[in-house]
């Protein structure tokens, strides 16, 4: 019998197994597929008409889309495993395994421990793989943001895409090469409209490595104002032409790639070591900025030299108040007006060169801090990654075993609500600790803390067959209460 329930246990688990796969899978590249067009129509409108080869886009695909996985992931893995556990409970498949003596937390094991494997690629795919697609992603992203769009000479209207140009074109035939009535102000000697070239008609006729522009002109006049010393004087150039080639350079819409080498230091591309020791190296810069203070001070006042601190000084000084009085006042009394001007400039002087000292120092403690939660916080969320597949997967399992729906209806709809407050809570938690306004460590963990203690509220009750979740629950509930109102009542009129 044990060798038969044995046999069992694992026709189980590989049932289990079977029924997540599936739909993990789906849910996954279709999350995924959502959250890349959600890029595109942020960015979509600074990316249309300029260009961009099948090939540029593929790339930015494949770049984005690998970004996109941490967030994908755990909404993936908590969708599937409300989908599986509905499945099973709507086909009272859960009924009739716990009435064979396998408790819930049994047959949820197999899938945990294949979450938990999921969770440590998770965090090997985070650490290794999402640093190098950030700096893939962001780079060219950045060159495409800046590239120029594609030069469009439209009819009736002045196009100033080339630099140190403004074309007219008044119609263009329908083959989109030749264009009639041309007006071209030639600015790129930098003083103005300088050189005018008019045209009857012409065509327009690229190069073959797409590098320039030609414009083959036909019956025209060529108009040069005339310029001595740099000044503009009444001399006029006109020239008639039957035919005339003006050629453009093309190169500046080129897309010009940045060096990666520029990107790598972000924070967004580095791993778990490399955060680690930046950390350490922001941390070490830290504590030097107090001693680089003091070496400020030394050269204007004694006691930084001496070494002496802020509550020896004050109760030095707090003790020999009248001495001090004293001395100032003698001071004043037997020096002259000049020298005493002189000395009081000269204190204004190295006041005003402290305070610049001190604010400096004070910016650069400020930045040092900022680049520190920054780095702390992208080392944290290293680990994040693989304790919300777990999380998720430990709320959205109880959640179908619970609900008893399959599909995409109910299970999609509870999916995406815990998934939102996962999701706010975590973006909360990570501007907290941005901010300075909690522990990095408790920024990047709160919405793990908050949802935990749901999880297991979710897995007891899915023990216990709870119907929290069931309409007929709720319609129970208020009768209840409505009928202990009417009870209350009456016994109140009695």
């Amino acid at each position: 019998m044990q060798q038969i329930a044995r046999h069992l246990i694992k026709k189980l688990d590989i049932l289990l197994l079977r029924s997540f796969i599936g739909p993990f899978i789906v849910t996954f590249f279709v999350t995924l597929f959502v959250l890349v067009m959600q890029f595109f129509w942020l960015y979509m409108d600074e990316l249309i008409g300029k260009g961009l080869g099948i090939w540029m886009i593929l790339q930015l695909l494949f770049y984005m889309s690998t970004t996109m996985v941490p967030m994908a992931l755990p909404l993936s893995i908590l969708l599937a495993s409300i989908m599986t556990f509905g499945n099973m409970g709507e086909n009272f498949e859960l009924i009739a395994i716990k009435s064979s003596g396998i408790s819930l937390l049994r047959f949820m094991r197999p899938l945990l421990i294949f979450i938990i494997f999921a969770g440590g690629g998770a965090f090997f795919f985070n650490n290794n793989f999402i640093p190098v697609a950030n700096l893939k992603a962001l780079s060219l992203l950045y060159d495409l943001r800046n590239s120029k769009p594609t030069l469009n000479i439209r009819p009736g209207q002045f196009n100033k895409d080339i630099d140190g140009y403004s074309i007219r074109v008044g119609s263009k035939d329908k083959d989109g090469h030749t264009i009639r009535d041309v007006i071209i102000y030639d600015q790129s000697s930098g003083i103005g409209n300088d050189k005018v070239i008019l045209a009857e008609s012409g065509e327009m006729i690229p190069s073959e490595d797409k590098q320039y522009l030609i414009f083959r002109l036909k019956n025209g006049w060529r108009y040069e104002e005339g310029y001595s010393n740099g000044v503009r004087n009444n001399e006029q150039t006109r020239m008639s032409f039957k035919s005339w080639d003006k050629v453009f350079d093309l190169s500046s819409f080129r897309l010009v790639r940045t060096n990666e080498e520029l990107f790598k230091t972000a924070y967004q591309m580095e791993n778990v070591s490399q955060l680690g020791r930046d950390i350490d190296s922001i941390k070490r810069t830290q504590k030097r900025i107090p001693m680089n203070l003091a070496s400020y001070f030394s050269p204007y006042y004694s006691w930084a030299s001496m070494g002496w601190s802020r509550d020896s000084l004050m109760k030095k000084f707090s003790k020999n108040k009248y001495v001090a009085r004293k001395y100032d006042s003698t001071f004043f009394q037997l020096t002259s007006d000049s020298l005493r001007l002189h000395a009081l400039q000269a204190a204004m002087n190295n006041t005003r060169n402290l305070k610049g000292l001190v604010d400096v120092t004070a910016s650069d403690a400020r930045i040092q801090q900022e680049n520190y939660l920054k780095y702390a916080v992208e080392w944290h969320r290293k680990f994040t990654l693989s304790f919300a597949c777990i999380l998720l997967f430990l709320i959205g399992a109880p959640l179908g075993a619970i609900i008893r729906k399959g599909g995409l209806g109910m299970p999609l709809v509870i999916a995406v609500s815990f998934f939102v407050i996962f999701h706010i809570t975590s973006v909360t938690g990570e501007k907290l600790a941005k901010t300075g306004s909690m522990p990095c460590w408790m920024g990047m963990w709160m919405s793990t803390g908050m949802l935990l203690p749901i999880a297991f509220w979710l897995i007891y009750h899915a023990r216990n067959d709870s119907q929290i979740f069931t309409k007929e629950w709720y319609i129970r509930s208020w009768k209840r209460m409505i009928a202990l109102f009417r009870n209350k009542k009456t016994a109140d009129v009695v």
